[in-house]
């Protein structure tokens, strides 16, 4: 995502670029082809509100920015209630012929070991990056490599559904169209099947890590069996909440727990399991997944998997334009930054990319405002997080620099986060205005 964003902003400031990928010759535990922004977990990018959620305000900055992954994802939504889904296949060929016809683009396959000495790079490596060119970052920045391990969700047939059992409704009905308040499948629990169903997650095989390794899970994509074992009642107050639903089936009756499936493409044959990252062995996921009422017969199009994801310690490493200090020609982008997201990769992509091509061309940008969704992640990632606790990080309001309350009063969280909105907005769009007229300079 991230490179993909970085390679088609660069290029439509004018400067030529080259897109290095590794795959389909070196290929990774979660890809499958060797599209360029192929998703490999989810096909969400999360809420599109961007009015009263950080992420949609980064979607808005990312649009007004022309940028390429929100471009293509509005080309491909699916029903998602209010969040923007797409379908992946379809997402990523596109991404890929759309950057590939740009005549200033041109995409060599090969793996890069090394970190240049000269001309001007972007890394945007994401989770996944190889072990030989992971070796070459930690030798240069001579820091231990910093990693956590990172679960994928199983995606199941629709056609194995049983509709008799699930219903169709997205929380609280949210969406403004009937497609968009059913985007949603719900599997209903009782109290007995909940209990059991925990009983079965806590006892299943488990994949094992290395010896030597050890596991710091990022809280926003824990493994289900990790969340269970903080207590029973975690997943019923997380991605098994049964609030703001009725079933279809027997409005008078109220699940204990909910497990919802959303669309993973655009006909409609297959649904992810939402929130149910897994580091169960593949044995224990049928067993286990097939206890959901409803998916009793189901049938997987992928299992659940966990991969290992690596990041630097970006606010000792990268100044605040994203090039390594000790390696100005060197930027890095997306998920090795240590941001977290699709959304949020694709946003660090945007910027470096801007940067890199503005200082090729000798019309260097001004900073980007702290006060933007974009700002608020660059100051984190580059010097706000503390950087002896640095973890990967969503976007969210607690990155940005509090409002000031003319009214002297204290806002509610309505009007506090559509302030942070407003706010980001006009510095964002004072930003590009003046970022558009150093490139035509």
């Amino acid at each position: 995502m991230a490179g993909s964003e970085a390679a088609w902003q660069a290029a439509r400031m004018g400067v030529d670029v080259v897109i290095h990928e590794m795959r389909p010759q070196v290929a990774t535990f979660a890809h499958k082809t060797g599209n360029l922004a192929e998703m490999v977990c989810s096909n969400s990018f999360r809420s599109d509100d961007d009015e009263q959620n950080a992420v949609g305000l980064l979607h808005w900055e990312m649009r007004a920015a022309g940028g390429l992954i929100m471009q293509t994802a509005d080309r491909h939504r699916l029903p998602a209630g209010g969040a923007l889904a797409v379908d992946r296949d379809p997402f990523s060929e596109d991404v890929t012929a759309r950057l590939t016809a740009l005549p200033n683009v041109r995409v060599e396959a090969g793996e890069i070991t090394d970190l240049p000495t000269d001309g001007h790079w972007i890394f945007a490596t994401g989770p996944l990056t190889s072990p030989a060119l992971g070796q070459a970052i930690q030798a240069e920045t001579g820091a231990e490599r910093l990693a956590f391990f990172d679960a994928i969700a199983p995606i199941v047939y629709a056609e194995s559904i049983d509709m008799d059992v699930v219903w169709a409704q997205s929380r609280y009905d949210k969406g403004e169209t009937e497609a968009e308040q059913k985007a949603y499948l719900n599997c209903p629990m009782t109290k007995p099947q909940y209990e059991a169903f925990i009983d079965a997650l806590l006892a299943a095989d488990k994949t094992e890590f290395h010896e030597g390794e050890t596991a710091g899970y990022f809280d926003g994509c824990l493994p289900i069996e990790v969340m269970a074992e903080r207590g029973r009642e975690t997943l019923r107050h997380g991605p098994m909440k049964p609030v703001g639903l009725t079933n279809a089936h027997r409005p008078e009756y109220k699940p204990y727990a909910v497990v919802q499936l959303r669309r993973d493409n655009a006909l409609g044959t297959l649904f992810n399991i939402v929130g149910f990252q897994t580091k169960m062995k593949y044995g224990a996921q049928t067993d286990v997944f097939r206890m959901i009422p409803g998916l009793e017969n189901a049938s997987f199009a992928r299992l659940g998997g966990i991969h290992r994801n690596t990041f630097i310690n970006s606010p000792t490493l990268l100044d605040d334009q994203m090039r390594l200090r000790s390696r100005p020609n060197v930027r890095f982008a997306g998920q090795v930054t240590g941001v977290e997201g699709y959304v949020e990769s694709s946003a660090m992509g945007l910027i470096a990319g801007r940067f890199a091509a503005a200082e090729i061309l000798g019309r260097p940008l001004p900073p980007v405002p702290q006060d933007t969704a974009m700002g608020a992640l660059i100051h984190h990632i580059t010097g706000g997080a503390e950087a002896k606790t640095f973890q990967p990080m969503n976007v969210n309001f607690g990155l940005f620099r509090p409002l000031e309350d003319v009214r002297g009063g204290r806002r509610g969280r309505k009007d506090r986060y559509k302030g942070y909105t407003d706010r980001a907005k006009a510095a964002w769009q004072d930003w590009l205005a003046a970022t558009d007229e150093a490139a035509l300079a």
